[in-house]
């Protein structure tokens, strides 16, 4: 007897500057699931906000190109409906219900704002539908770097130093204030944002104002951060209750630092050694700090921990990725790939964590 298909909906695009991150990551994980045990359902949020339901490579135009990926028009739209017993996509026409689509579990390739910030993980909980990766409060965390960073200071796990500007206070920052704190060069980047995008590094005055406005432009929080000189470490988690760590990877960049086009569109922007070439001690050294800062900021299901390694031998945790990559040449997998667990595994084990966790919220007292 053929078991029974789950029903897996793939969520992706959203209201983000990450927007065309997410497309081709999607792509990646359409590609790769495995499709005699899990009927796939390509559930697209266009740029404005609107949930789409897409077959097939029709979901996208110019998929190997970063520059110029975007959604193939606009198919059946759809809403999200919280039922008892039932997890269900309903589509509609204008004000009319036509049809609906039971979904067992659902996988966020969202990347940033309003997608990896727990705001779909809050909606995904109340529809009372499993889905894969970190929940709401761990999703808030790990994308405010602000909170993040202050709650791994608080774990005693060693962070740059850095400061916080809100926009409320911007016109008061000084130059030379943030120098005699973090010293030359440093960097402004967004709080609540991924993917390098609104980050600058600043080496000169002139620059200072031009970044911090760009910055402000994403998000009313800002962080100003000292410049750690050193290797950049990567290390995947996943898990729940017991969460495992990979073997660590290395990024070279090949740009100023690694940027949004060092990323995801020059294909010669960065160099990786997966495994990185470090020796066993400071292998486990990463490891445990990947597990203690993914447990520090309440992580779930999976997240990729970003170190600097520093010439004297220190580490020092950059922050955490709730939802990284699964491009080509993403870290997360080719990491878990490396340490024995494949493309098509690792997204079954990320499912099955999903299931797990809900089924083990579902048995907790909602009354009293």
């Amino acid at each position: 007897m053929t078991a029974k298909k789950l029903r897996v909906g793939v969520l992706f695009g959203g209201k983000s500057a990450e927007h065309e991150i997410s497309l081709i990551s999607a792509k990646n994980v359409f590609e790769a699931i495995d499709k005699n045990k899990y009927e796939v359902f390509l559930i697209a949020i266009d740029k404005n906000g609107e949930w789409h339901l897409k077959k097939g490579y029709e979901y996208l135009m110019h998929a190997d190109n970063p520059k110029l990926v975007h959604l193939y028009g606009h198919k059946e739209t759809v809403a999200l409906v919280p039922k008892k017993d039932r997890k269900e996509l309903i589509s509609y026409s204008g004000n009319q219900l036509q049809d609906s689509l039971h979904l067992d579990v659902i996988f966020p390739v969202l990347h940033g704002t309003f997608g990896e910030d727990g705001t779909v993980q809050g909606l995904l909980k109340l529809a009372n539908i499993p889905f894969v990766g970190a929940g709401v409060l761990g999703s808030a965390i790990g994308m405010d770097k602000d909170v993040m960073k202050r709650l791994l200071r608080d774990a005693n796990i060693p962070i740059a130093r850095f400061i916080t500007v809100h926009d409320n206070n911007k016109n008061k920052i000084d130059f030379d204030q943030v120098v005699d704190q973090l010293g030359l060069p440093f960097f402004i980047k967004p709080a609540n944002l991924g993917s390098s995008v609104g980050i600058a590094k600043i080496k000169e005055k002139k620059d200072f104002i031009p970044a911090l406005e760009n910055a402000f432009l994403y998000d009313r929080k800002v962080l100003i951060e000292e410049f750690i000189p050193g290797r950049e470490i990567e290390c995947s988690v996943l898990g729940n209750d017991d969460p495992i760590a990979s073997l660590p990877g290395e990024l070279i960049p090949q740009h100023e630092f690694y940027s949004y086009e060092a990323k995801y569109i020059d294909e010669n922007g960065a160099l990786f050694t997966i495994p990185a070439v470090l020796d066993k001690e400071l292998v486990a050294h990463v490891q445990k700090m990947a597990l203690d800062a993914y447990r520090a900021l309440c992580c779930e299901g999976m997240a990729r921990v970003d170190f600097f390694l520093k010439a004297n031998g220190d580490v020092l945790v950059n922050e955490i990725n709730t939802i990284p990559g699964f491009t080509k040449i993403s870290m997360y997998p080719k990491l878990w790939e490396a340490s024995g667990l494949p493309y098509a595994e690792l997204i079954d084990r990320l499912i099955g964590l999903a299931i797990e966790r809900h089924e083990k919220e579902a048995k907790l007292k909602t009354t009293y």
